[in-house]
């Protein structure tokens, strides 16, 4: 089993940046790719970014136009995103999603609210 846990969501002003970050826990050495989604109420869950176990970042959506960034950290068991340029359409429910052991392990989400 995986757990993980998102950190880092909240209120900014668009043009703004802000930091999510997302610690894996339980059987990490099983977790394979990582990947933040995010979700609106009524939507379907849509990829923002996604990672490789090695670190190389492999998908964006195609929204994100070069504003976002993602890292991972294997030592510490996190993958952070870094949100640039922030835009009210950004406002949703970012959510961490870890692969282990051909499973599909997610958060319960962090919640980014964009508007002046």
């Amino acid at each position: 089993q995986v757990q993980l846990a998102e950190s880092g969501g909240g209120w900014v002003q668009p043009g703004e940046p802000l930091k999510l970050s997302c610690l894996a826990s339980g059987k990490t050495w099983t977790i394979g790719g990582m990947a933040w989604y995010r979700q609106t109420p009524g939507q379907e869950r849509e990829l923002v970014a996604r990672i490789t176990r090695g670190g190389v970042p492999r998908e964006f959506g195609d929204f994100v136009k070069g504003r976002f960034t993602i890292r991972r950290d294997n030592t510490n068991n996190t993958v952070d995103l870094q949100m640039n340029s922030l835009r009210p359409e950004d406002t949703a429910v970012y959510i961490c999603c870890a692969q282990a052991s051909d499973l599909d392990y997610w958060g319960q989400g962090t919640q980014v609210t964009v508007s002046a």
